[in-house]
This record gives structure tokens, sequence and C-alpha cells, in this order.
């Protein structure tokens, strides 16, 4: 009787451990799957922590490309730049919850939104520039050519104009000087002996010449003997920085047809050799000969 009592209490007793062992690896088993489910939370938190850390400093990068452009957006560009950089440091800083991250994943989007429509507006914003740009250049190109342009007119302007000068002046031709013995009578007898000389007569044509202007002209008559001696009125006029002596003056009416001119020069005991006679519009020397009294 006492051995069954105590067969009773043992199997009893095995029953009541055999019931806490289940129960224990019961529980252990459940913390064990909470755990597993709690790692896993953590984990997935963590990584999209880090996704939107990672968008959140893409949307930085795109901001920093859109200021490099120097639009005219640049003010608005950097306040959203600074909300996106702020947002960044909170999530860093954050416990990574679910609660905060949903909260952090509404500002992203918001920031997100608000940066795809202001990219929009600098991409309008550069294709304006580089039209402006375009059209800068083409203008500029237009501006250079008309300039080009402009100078070769006043190049051939000037051109022009130093052929008009040139070609209105009057040309002096066919210089000749003679001499004469001049008898009781009147009668002039050409001569070429220096003692026998009493005049001397200069004679040159004034071309014509459909451009020059018309109307009086003046012209200096220089004539130089053997000696190097002026003969003549041996007066001394001032051009400028230049001053001429001349034997004498004749004065022409010019009316753009040809003229001839002839004048003389009287004169005593002219000296043998060769003379030279030099014809002068204002300073300019317009013609020269020589001739030789023997």
């Amino acid at each position: 009787m006492e051995n069954q009592n105590s067969n009773s209490k043992l199997k009893g007793i095995i029953i009541l451990l055999l019931v806490l062992l289940v129960g224990s690896l019961i529980y252990i088993f459940k913390i064990t799957a909470d755990a597993k489910t709690l790692e896993t939370t953590v984990t997935k938190v963590s990584s999209e922590k880090e996704n939107m850390i990672k968008k959140l400093e893409e949307l930085n990068s795109n901001y920093d490309a859109a200021l490099a452009e120097n639009t005219s957006m640049t003010d608005e560009l950097m306040a959203e730049k600074e909300r996106v950089v702020k947002l960044i440091a909170e999530l860093k800083s954050s416990k990574g919850d679910n609660a905060s991250l949903r909260k952090y994943k509404d500002q992203y989007k918001v920031l997100e939104e608000k940066m795809k429509s202001m990219m929009q507006e600098v991409t309008v914003l550069k294709q304006e520039n580089q039209q402006l740009t375009t059209n800068l250049e083409s203008t500029k190109v237009d501006l250079d050519d008309s300039k080009k342009y402009n100078e070769v007119l006043v190049g051939q302007n000037e051109e022009l104009a130093k052929t008009v000068e040139k070609g209105s002046k009057l040309t002096v031709t066919n210089l000749k000087t003679a001499s004469y013995k001049v008898k009781s009578s009147g009668k002039q007898i050409e001569t070429d002996k220096a003692s026998k000389t009493d005049i001397l007569k200069v004679s040159f044509t004034i071309a014509e010449n459909k451009i020059a202007k018309s109307g009086d002209k003046t012209y200096y008559v220089q004539v130089i003997d053997a000696n190097n001696n002026v003969l003549g009125d041996k007066a001394t006029i001032s051009f400028g920085d230049t001053s001429l002596t001349y034997s004498f003056t004749t004065s022409v009416k010019y009316e753009n047809k040809t003229v001839e001119v002839s004048e003389q020069l009287p004169g005593k005991d002219f000296t043998k050799g060769t003379y030279f006679v030099n014809v002068f519009d204002k300073g300019e020397l317009v013609s020269k000969s020589s001739f030789s009294l023997r």
C-alpha cells in the first residue's frame, strides 16, 4: 500500500515537471520569436532611415548643382537647401522609431515635390539664359561685321577723298624759258648769249581739270642764275613752316579750262651758265625746268 502511494506521488511530480518544462519551452520560444521580430523591425527602420538620409543628401546635391547655374533663383534655392540640410541633421540624431520615421517621410515628400518644381524653373531659366547668350553673341557678330564694314567704308571714303583732292589739283606743264635781246625799236630777238640778253620769257600751261576749284590762282615763279642768285623781285613769303623767295608772281583766272601763261622777267648783266626755273602753287613745287646762256 505504501509502495502504491509513493508511485503515485512520483508520477505527479514527474507530470508537474513535464508541464513546467513544456511551459518553459513555450515561453523561451515566444521570447526568442519576439526578439527576432524586434531585431527585424529595428533593422528595417534603420535601413529606411539610412535610405532617407541618402535621398535627402541627393536633394542637397541637386540644389548645389542648381546654385552653380547662377540663375535669378539663388535666394529661393538657398532657402530650400537649408531646409534639406536641417532635416538631414534632425534625422541623423533621431531615435529612428516608426513614428518619427513616418514624420520625416512626410517632410521628405514635401521637400522632394518642392525640389522638382524648382528644378523645372531652373531648367526654364537656363534655357532662356542660353537663348539670351546666343542672341547676344549673334548681335555681337553683327556689330563686329557692321564695325568692319564701316571701317572699310571710312577707309574707302578717305582714299576717295585723297583721290579727289589729288585729282583736283591743277597740273602745270610745258614750262619753258627763252632769252631775248630788245632792240631800240622794241623788237625782241631770241638769243642764247648772256651778254646780249635783256629779258627772260617764262611760259607754262595750266591743264584742264573739271573737278578742280575754279577762281583766281596765283603762282610764284623762281628763277635762279648760275651763281645761285634769285633774279627779279627777290621777295620772300612764308607758307606755314617754310618760306619761299621768288622772282615774280602771276595771277590767272581759272575756269576749269586749259590756260596758257606767259610772263617776262627783265634784267641786265646776265651771267653765263645754267639757270633753273621753278613754279610754285603756294609752297608746293608744281613744275621745274632749266636753260643755259653762253
